[in-house]
């Protein structure tokens, strides 16, 4: 069963990899950087404090860099740990693939999937009471993520995976943010 979906994963791919033409190549290579997206996490961070005023903003930000950094520490434990190659550094895979990055480390899971995809689920919960535009947040993670099969770094399974990760790790944070954001005495001084 395992080898069978190990098989589906590998194909789905090279599928998805070899849909990508070269006249986009510059644009999934920009997106794919996360320096690309500073403007965005700023707008995140201006409209955090903008609908949570005061130390309850300031409370909400610090969950929000919680949820990133254990996401992030979260998944390099589990990259060590499994020890996936990435399909760039799959010699069977050279011929089959388009490669625009030759990242080294392990590929299980994306770590592009579960921190924006952790980053975006706490933003939506976070602010989804005040505005449903906050929704087209998840177009970030789609894109960021879709990138990585793109340049050939990553298996459909190591998005997945990590969306998934990053997605609870969001809710769970999410939850401890809003138990200490309710908390009276917490903010009885502002």
């Amino acid at each position: 069963m395992l080898e069978t979906l190990k098989h589906w994963d590998r194909e789905i791919f090279i599928f998805l990899n070899g849909l990508g033409v070269e006249k986009f190549d510059k644009f999934w290579l920009f997106v794919t950087q996360i320096q690309s997206w500073y403007p965005l996490f700023a707008l995140f961070i201006i409209l955090l404090f903008y609908y949570y005023r005061g130390r309850k903003g300031g409370t909400v930000v610090f969950f929000l860099l919680l949820t990133f950094g254990i996401t992030i520490v979260f998944t390099g434990a589990v990259k060590e740990y499994v020890a996936r190659l990435r399909p760039n550094n799959v010699e069977a895979l050279a011929e089959l693939i388009r490669i625009l990055q030759k990242p080294t480390n392990y590929s299980f899971f994306s770590g592009h999937a579960s921190s924006s995809f952790s980053i975006t689920t706490f933003m939506v919960l976070s602010l989804r009471r005040f505005t449903t535009w906050i929704h087209l947040a998840y177009i970030w993670p789609i894109l960021f993520v879709s990138s990585r099969i793109f340049i050939g770094v990553h298996y459909p399974s190591d998005i997945f995976v990590g969306a998934l990760v990053g997605t609870g790790f969001a809710f769970l944070f999410h939850f401890l943010c809003q138990k200490t954001i309710s908390n009276e005495r917490f903010f009885k001084a502002q």
